[in-house]
């Protein structure tokens, strides 16, 4: 008769994390990815309707105050596809960051029952975001349109293709700062609190409402070492056509974005032996 001896040990090393049995659980990532989507509208009239509204109701704010009474330069572009396109991006990067910060504890009832890989919450907390993402895009590529009959051009070509490389990129560095940040927030709930706030200034250190072109040249090298200004400055050359291509930068924002996610799953490793009877 053949014997069978299973060894139970506890995990020990920094980089903890396996990545097959990870994907074995991609179904359970897709079910959860399933469950946030239908849960953020519940009860509500307007229901995913608000995908759409919302950030429309945002860039139509961004354009009266930023556009119209501050005067902000757009490089040309209409100020709505402008600040739709950077919006988008910004969007979906915050909301990578607020809903992974968050849930480990506010899934602790269902991490005390039943094991499974815990990435697998901020992996499809990540993955949650992209359906607003895309459904952004659509209404982008919807309004370029129309004001490509009426006349409009934009410098859109090949570097286009560059947009899948970014939102990848996006979905990454998101998905890193929030695991840190989920990680901390097991044992020090203060975070929490400063989370959206962080997100917001981040948002105006960020060119989201304004173009790179108008960071004085002195403080330019500086400003782009924020991982998310090369990105969005290449989201938008990408797409609409609009300002330059830092090219230099961005590779800077790659290293960064794999130094962060790194920092975050060894800190999570970490973190996760012990997290139970903090959260």
């Amino acid at each position: 008769m053949e014997q069978y001896t299973t060894h139970i040990k506890s995990k020990t090393g920094w980089f903890d994390v396996d990545l097959k049995e990870l994907y074995q659980y991609k179904d359970l990532i897709f079910l959860f990815v399933k469950r946030n989507f239908s849960t953020r509208y519940k009860q509500t009239i307007l229901g995913p309707l608000w995908v759409i509204i919302n950030p429309l109701l945002t860039v139509t704010l961004y354009a009266l105050v930023f556009g119209n009474i501050a005067g902000l330069s757009t490089d040309g572009s209409p100020q709505f596809v402008f600040y739709l396109c950077s919006n988008a991006l910004w969007a979906y990067f915050a909301a990578c960051i607020t809903t992974t910060s968050n849930t480990f504890v506010t899934n602790a009832g269902i991490l005390g029952k039943v094991y499974f890989p815990r990435l697998v919450m901020p992996i499809s907390a990540v993955l949650t975001g992209i359906f607003d993402l895309l459904i952004q895009i659509a209404m982008l590529v919807l309004i370029m349109v129309g004001y490509a009959i009426t006349g409009t051009s934009f410098g859109t070509d090949w570097h286009v293709l560059l947009a899948p490389v970014v939102m990848l990129q996006t979905a990454l560095i998101g998905l890193g700062f929030g695991i840190i940040i989920a990680a901390l927030t097991t044992k020090y709930r203060d975070l929490a609190v400063l989370v959206t706030f962080g997100v917001q200034l981040w948002m105006y250190a960020s060119p989201v409402v304004y173009t790179t072109s108008q960071i004085p040249e002195k403080l330019y090298g500086i400003y782009m070492l924020n991982p998310l200004a090369p990105m969005i400055t290449v989201w938008r050359y990408a797409i609409i056509g609009s300002g330059t291509f830092p090219l230099g930068y961005w590779g800077i924002s790659w290293l960064v974005t794999i130094l962060v996610l790194v920092i975050g799953v060894v800190l999570f490793s970490r973190i996760e032996k012990t997290f139970m009877d903090t959260v």
